[in-house]
């Protein structure tokens, strides 16, 4: 009987999301709910298990850790893209890579939560009627405002119908956007300085990259207006976070709508968790009961067709 390990179901719902009854006296099944972020503690876990079913980019998969679980023979991402897992390297080691569908929308629903959380101050008021108090802030309408969108595909595109829907000036960048792109889904192409500099709302939706890394750095934004605010549902490190705590802490922006960090789970602690200019939710833009359905009902398909020497969605 092979051993499987289900690793960052954080709220243990694993098991509610999909049948795992199928896979019953073929392997016996290890849900964990925490996250490890060093990896000597994670490999000592691990070294036992032949089956691996990954949360996708929690869990760091490079060729050193790959090399020290010898037993490993399925590794399994949710999503078909996972940029914490070295293929190569698994591929390298005989290790069979396999992922799951998503949906496209759920990140692009968040993404709008956040801006009008921003613009409304809807946390803060709720948390203010709570202890008692009435009207504490004053909030901003979207329409006739700017909204910069760094990147247009799937994610932006829809965040863009969602920006024209309230009547916001829709402007967009990317590496490779162009101007008769941008005008297909109702947006205006810009330089990335302008877009920095006229926006009301930023968000990002551009993936993680060598290109991307650091993108927004203090340079972009010092180039936004004092009444601006910034939306990453992305990857945290396309902002350069110390630039971001800085710039935040002296006022230099409105305020910023975080889904993702360089470091995740995120410390509570950290000035981005208790600055007054923020809104954090922990990386739960795909984390709905749609999604999360999808996921572990292909994880499941992904090990028995692989028990069945006939695997599917195969990443490497």
């Amino acid at each position: 009987m092979l051993n499987i390990a289900v690793l960052d179901d954080y709220q243990n719902v694993a098991f509610e999301c999909a049948n795992w009854s199928e896979l019953a006296g073929k392997g016996s099944i290890s849900i964990f709910n925490d996250h490890i972020h060093c990896s000597e503690p994670l490999i000592d876990r691990l070294k036992e298990f032949e089956i691996i079913c990954a949360m996708r980019e929690r869990t760091p998969f490079s060729k050193e850790i790959l090399h020290r679980l010898p037993k490993l023979q399925l590794l399994i991402t949710s999503g078909m893209r996972n940029a914490s897992i070295d293929v190569k390297a698994a591929n390298a080691q005989g290790v069979t890579v396999c992922g799951t569908d998503g949906l496209p929308y759920p990140t692009a629903e968040l993404t709008w939560g956040l801006i009008l959380d921003l613009a409304r101050n809807i946390s803060r008021e709720n948390e203010a009627v709570k202890l008692g108090e009435w009207q504490t802030t004053l909030g901003v309408g979207l329409k006739g405002k700017t909204l910069g969108l760094i990147g247009l595909g799937n994610l932006g595109g829809q965040v863009a119908d969602y920006g024209n829907a309230f009547g916001m000036n829709v402007i967009a960048w990317s590496e490779n956007l162009t101007d008769k792109k941008a005008r297909d889904k109702n947006a205006r192409y810009v330089e990335l300085n302008t877009l920095m500099s006229e926006s009301d709302f930023i968000s990002i939706h551009t993936v993680l990259s060598e290109r991307t890394l650091g993108l927004i750095d203090s340079s972009k934004l010092r180039l936004m207006k004092k009444s601006s605010f910034i939306v990453n549902t992305s990857r945290g490190p396309i902002i350069d976070e110390s630039a971001l705590v800085e710039v935040l802490e002296n006022a230099q922006i409105a305020g910023a709508g975080l889904d993702v960090f360089d470091l995740e789970p995120m410390p509570s602690e950290h000035p981005l968790v208790t600055s007054s200019r923020t809104i954090i939710t922990p990386h739960i833009g795909y984390v709905t009961e749609e999604t999360y359905k999808i996921f572990y009902e292909q994880t499941v398909e992904c090990v028995t067709a692989f028990l069945n020497r006939k695997p599917v969605r195969v990443l490497n």
